[in-house]
């Protein structure tokens, strides 16, 4: 349970926080479509190696915040403000989500996609907070602990959710422009469902602090 539960956990993390455009999964495609299908999967190799690094260690500052009491509830006080304003900002006041041509994405090298997977996934600090506060309210649930195996279960979810949605980037992305558009112009309206639970979910335990 130690390993199935914090796999999971940590794959529909990732695919939640990485599915919508953005300019890792956008690359892959692009480097597809540039360069084929081998170069694309070196450059998502690149990024998923970072993807892990920057799990891993946001797993560990949420081990020491989850040690800290005072320091969880404040996290969870300001999760909670974050998961309301972006759920009233996707359902009211976000522009509805297009796809962008091929030739909105300049690559500029044209050395070792690998390398460049890297760099790219590096500039991207997003996932480290991201992860952090999945870690912590999995934890706050008893569906994951900060042990050894359930901390590489996670992760491995996660990299392996990441890669995944780079891959239906690379395979899909062609596809996905003819064939996708209610799901890109509904994008809004899903990731505002999903932080509204995630923050309804968060007031749940900001509560049964207090009371």
């Amino acid at each position: 349970m130690n390993v199935i539960l914090p796999l999971l956990s940590g794959f529909i993390a990732a695919v939640i926080g990485v599915l919508p455009p953005g300019l890792i999964n956008m690359t892959a495609a692009k480097v597809d479509l540039t360069d084929g299908r081998k170069r694309a999967m070196v450059f998502v190799l690149g990024a998923s190696i970072v993807v892990f690094f920057q799990t891993y260690i946001s797993v560990l500052f949420a081990q020491y915040i989850n040690s800290h009491q005072e320091i969880l509830v404040l996290l969870r006080e300001i999760g909670l403000v974050i998961f309301t304003g972006l759920t009233i900002y996707f359902l009211f006041f976000a522009k509805k989500s297009k796809l962008k041509s091929d030739d909105s994405i300049q690559l500029k090298s044209k050395r070792s996609r690998f390398f460049m997977g890297i760099l790219i996934s590096a500039i991207n600090i997003f996932p480290i907070p991201y992860y952090a506060f999945i870690s912590v309210t999995l934890a706050s649930y008893n569906i994951f602990t900060f042990d050894t195996v359930s901390i590489y279960s996670l992760v491995s979810g996660v990299v392996l959710g990441s890669f995944a949605v780079f891959y239906f980037y690379v395979v899909f992305f062609t596809k996905m422009k003819s064939k996708t558009d209610y799901f890109m112009q509904n994008m809004n309206k899903i990731l505002g469902i999903i932080t509204g639970i995630g923050a309804l979910l968060t007031l749940v335990n900001v509560v049964k602090y207090y009371f």
